[in-house]
């Protein structure tokens, strides 16, 4: 229903625009000089104020509607029902949204629940009619004024593009609110997490086991939250993914720049890129049943002891997925240094290979950075690879021959299922989350620092 409204109101903007575009040339007569800015720009300003006052209450409306319906329907629920407390009441309300919406079925259902279903149906209905009055009620208002005021001297294209700066503000300000609260978010889960585990206990525990009792009468382990383990086996599994993506990357944009031809250099980057479209899922099923089997099929030829999931399996196949990254992005940041510094350099008698050392890496070098960053956090934040090849055995090891698991597999099997948000257990998972948001501030501060340190400059 919600849809019909965002039509209606996009054809009302798609109107504004041909009207105060038509209007513009019907007062210029023919002699466009007459106006300041181009018709499409009166158009434009007539389209804005038709839909985005609109748009925004529509926004506004949908965000606050269920709050508002709750509040009502709650109210004039039975005294028993209010008096059950904050937890049941949602409960009830969510009982009576899903009747509303998916109907009863087969069971029995309480007659004050029933009254406040047809309740919560009367209120959507008065809702979405005020709502589709308003909205295109403003937009018509919108529209009329911002028509009227269309003259040729009026200066449309300032104002056009004042709003959308404007937008362009609101957006950034939406992105970095976003982050500040999913920061905040985490912050404060967490907060509750070391309420129940002690800070140091987590950070430098040498046991992970969050398996605790659900009950109070049942017989169960209290849990064991010591994270160390689950950040040596991300760290040794990004450790072999980048010992293969970075040097095999870097190599790749280095030919595909400065070697390949023109024909070659279409037919590979292309090519290349069909790795990064791949779903994770596949190269886990590759890991698991080609890589690891092949692994440890040579190791015990050798006589080594390799586990069945390995870090070394999942760390190889997860570097071949990260190339794409590195070497697409290394190489478009190599194609954009001048080819005057390439000449220059040549000039001066080096040759090719200085020249890519001493010349086009330190110029790319922030793009390159940025590419290795990229892939450290993609390594960082995989998961399906290694649950399907590396197993989920929070092992304390260096070894890469043996089975580990890295924080955002436990945070993802910390939270599968149902569960309870205030045991540790759940709980932990937000506590994983920030420590890898620090982990992922630091990486980007270190490569920061290491690019105004490293980079060569040219004018």
């Amino acid at each position: 229903m919600t849809t019909a409204i965002l039509a209606a109101l996009l054809l009302l903007t798609v109107i504004g625009f041909t009207l105060g575009k038509n209007r513009s040339i019907a007062l210029a007569g023919g002699n466009w000089k007459k106006l300041h800015s181009l018709p499409s720009y009166y158009g434009a300003y007539v389209a804005l104020w038709c839909g985005l006052p609109a748009l925004i209450l529509f926004g506004l409306w949908i965000a606050l509607e269920p709050r508002i319906l709750e509040t009502i329907i709650v109210r004039d629920l039975p005294v028993a029902m209010i008096e059950s407390g904050q937890a049941q009441l949602g409960l009830i309300f969510n009982d009576i949204r899903n009747i509303a919406v998916y109907g009863v079925g087969d069971r029995t259902i309480d007659p004050a629940v029933v009254a406040a279903v047809d309740h919560y149906k009367s209120l959507k209905t008065i809702s979405f009619a005020a709502l589709a009055v308003a909205v295109l009620a403003l937009a018509t208002l919108g529209l009329g004024w911002s028509q009227r005021r269309v003259v040729p001297d009026m200066r449309a294209r300032n104002r056009v593009e004042r709003i959308v700066m404007v937008l362009l503000i609101a957006c950034s300000t939406l992105s970095v609110l976003t982050t500040v609260g999913i920061v905040m978010s985490l912050f404060f889960e967490s907060l509750r997490f070391f309420h129940a585990v002690p800070f140091w206990d987590f950070l430098f525990g040498l046991q992970w086991s969050p398996q605790t009792a659900m009950r109070a009468d049942q017989v169960g382990s209290s849990g064991a939250f010591g994270a160390v383990p689950l950040f040596a086996g991300t760290l040794l599994i990004t450790i072999i993914a980048m010992a293969v993506a970075v040097p095999v990357g870097l190599l790749v944009a280095v030919y595909m720049s400065d070697y390949a031809s023109r024909r070659g250099r279409a037919f590979i980057k292309p090519v290349l890129e069909i790795l990064a479209g791949i779903p994770t899922v596949v190269y886990g099923f590759f890991a698991a049943l080609t890589m690891a089997p092949f692994i440890r099929e040579v190791g015990e030829a050798v006589g080594l002891s390799v586990a069945s999931e390995s870090a070394l399996a999942a760390g190889l196949v997860m570097g071949i997925m990260i190339v794409p990254f590195v070497s697409s992005l290394s190489d478009d940041v190599m194609n954009a240094v001048p080819q005057s510094l390439r000449d220059g350099s040549a000039a001066l008698g080096a040759t090719k290979n200085e020249t890519i050392r001493q010349v086009v890496i330190p110029a790319a070098l922030p793009g390159i950075a940025g590419g290795v960053l990229l892939a450290v956090s993609r390594a960082i934040g995989e998961t399906m690879i290694v649950v399907m090849a590396a197993g989920l055995s929070a092992n304390l090891t260096a070894n890469p021959l043996q089975a580990v698991t890295t924080v955002t597999v436990q945070i993802a099997t910390l939270l599968v299922g149902d569960q309870e948000f205030d045991s540790p257990k759940t709980l932990a998972a937000f506590a994983l989350g920030l420590v890898l948001f620090f982990v992922t501030l630091s990486l980007n501060l270190v490569a920061l620092h290491v690019v105004r340190k490293y980079r060569e400059r040219y004018d």
